[in-house]
């Protein structure tokens, strides 16, 4: 397959109290009470005007502390092996992660958010709002494999099973 992948640069950096992998929360519900910051480039303050609007935003990052990937995998909710599609793992063909968090306050170039389950010093990609109307289906959802598994997220802790190889 061509690689016809447009490059990303960072927009600014993710800082988390979370330095190491191990331990730290697997997903937002598992640290409600986790606070970060966006540290934007300054010029583009500018671009976030208006949002403290918004209680809740979308962040996408780059996975940076991983490397390679498995078409399968067991993740930190099962002891069975899944697609990786059907999963939330960092080691992905394009290592993107996907973080929905609260906005706390918006001051010049930089962004405190709450709910933050990120590695520190991971490169920010993108920000976008959360948007009820727009994000929230209507109708019933399913949860695949994950169905039943929401009290588990807040107590499970990330271990070395996605560590990128040596």
């Amino acid at each position: 397959m061509e690689d016809n992948t447009p490059l990303f640069s960072p927009i600014g950096i993710i800082r988390t109290p979370f330095a190491t992998l191990e331990g730290m929360p697997i997903q937002p519900a598992g640290a409600r009470d986790a606070v970060g910051r966006l540290e934007l480039d300054p010029e583009l303050a500018p671009a976030l005007a208006d949002l403290d609007g918004f209680s809740h935003i979308y962040l996408l990052y780059r996975f940076h502390a991983a490397t390679g990937f498995s078409p399968t995998v067991t993740p930190y909710l099962d002891t069975t092996p899944h697609g990786l599609f059907a999963t939330r793992a960092p080691r992905r063909p394009n290592p993107i992660g996907l973080s929905l968090v609260e906005v706390v306050s918006v001051a010049g170039n930089v962004v405190t958010v709450r709910g933050i389950d990120v590695l520190d010093g991971t490169p920010l990609l993108d920000i976008k709002p959360y948007a009820p109307a727009f994000d929230a289906p209507a109708g019933p959802v399913r949860a695949g494999w994950m169905e039943g598994r929401a009290a588990a997220v807040a107590a499970t802790r990330a271990d070395d099973r996605f560590v990128s190889p040596a």
